[in-house]
């Protein structure tokens, strides 16, 4: 039950590379080469996720051993669970990563060769165990429904905790999991989501999730005023309005609701982890974003302490599309040493 449920959100649908003028005619809304979609309700994605298969005994490759789980049925949330063969120190337990890939709302998987190899990477390095959620996507299930299943991962990974009462059931969390050294960690949408689980753990003290840090990577904020470089490429900022109006219609202000504009947000400064990372491409329409949310976390009331990198030359996850680079590797290298420190920056 558990296998069908994880391989039905790798459904492939029919790529159309281009289309006639009755098929034109009935499209809806156009985000190609990401999604179409026409007026009868259909849709058609361009960018489909090639499923790679765990390896529960190692990869050779990496060292790293994996496997997918259900988090909720009836959500139909899983996840894919990272973590070394060879533990160097076993009786001591390891840090716990919590990850949400990017896609702008709409796309991306842990299962996919992109997010297996770079989980995988950060955990082989940084000798810790991941969680890199398999949230629902846009437009099927809209925002808040993305949110919501970030934060229900989050509270199931958290069910692991000793502090917590009645252990959860993955043994490789109860057994190898260390709770005062949880991060989350996400790129893009990802990001965005990383932020707002991680405020919301900060708001639901009930909750007792307590988080050590938080990393994000070109993390996707907006808002309804151009700031900086953005009105320099206008028409990707036009795309970029719009399929936020997709993934999260009818919300308050649009552009201006928290969610998506943080540096607006009177709670900005419950944020609930100790410290942050946070990087991105200086190339990147985003940058500005990051720039405004580290000016913004700064000013408020938070306390924690900031890393912040501004990568020249570089753009859009220019990590996660590119990892062989010497920038990559660098940028591996800080995200490693942030989780693997147990003292703030």
């Amino acid at each position: 039950m558990a296998k069908t449920l994880i391989l039905t959100t790798f459904l492939l649908f029919t790529c159309i590379i281009s289309c006639s003028a009755d098929e034109c005619h009935d499209i809806l809304q156009d985000f190609y080469p990401d999604l179409r979609i026409y007026r009868n309700g259909s849709l058609v994605r361009f960018r489909t996720e090639e499923f790679v298969m765990p390896f529960p005994d190692g990869d050779p490759k990496t060292g790293v051993r994996s496997k997918d789980v259900i988090i909720d049925e009836a959500r139909n949330l899983s996840a894919r669970i990272f973590m070394p063969v060879d533990i160097p120190h076993p009786w001591k337990k390891l840090p716990v990563l919590i990850y949400y890939h990017g896609g702008g709302f709409i796309s991306g998987s842990p299962f996919s060769p992109t997010y297996t190899n770079y989980v995988s990477s950060v955990v082989a390095r940084a000798n810790a165990i991941a969680v890199s959620v398999n949230y629902r996507l846009a437009p099927e299930f809209r925002q808040p429904i993305g949110y919501e299943d970030a934060w229900v991962a989050l509270k199931w990974v958290f069910s692991h905790a000793q502090s917590h009462g009645a252990r959860g059931p993955e043994p490789w969390l109860r057994e190898y999991g260390d709770f005062h050294r949880a991060y989350v960690g996400g790129d893009s949408a990802g990001g965005n989501i990383a932020h707002n689980t991680v405020l919301r753990a900060g708001i639901e003290r009930a909750s007792r999730i307590f988080l050590q840090g938080i990393f994000m990577n070109a993390p996707n904020f907006w808002g309804s005023t151009r700031i900086g470089g953005e009105e320099k490429r206008y028409e990707w900022v036009v795309t970029r309005s719009y399929l936020w109006l997709l993934v999260y219609p009818n919300v308050p202000a649009t552009f201006d609701f928290p969610a998506i504009n943080p540096s607006l947000d009177p709670n900005i400064h419950r944020l609930g982890a100790k410290k942050l990372l946070l990087y991105d491409g200086g190339e990147d329409v985003l940058v500005d974003r990051a720039r405004l949310y580290e000016e913004t976390l700064r000013k408020s009331r938070w306390g924690g302490s900031i890393q912040f990198h501004v990568i020249p030359g570089q753009d859009h996850q220019f990590d996660i599309n590119n990892p062989n680079t010497d920038d990559a590797r660098r940028m591996l290298d800080i995200v490693v040493s942030f989780i693997s420190s147990d003292n703030a920056i």
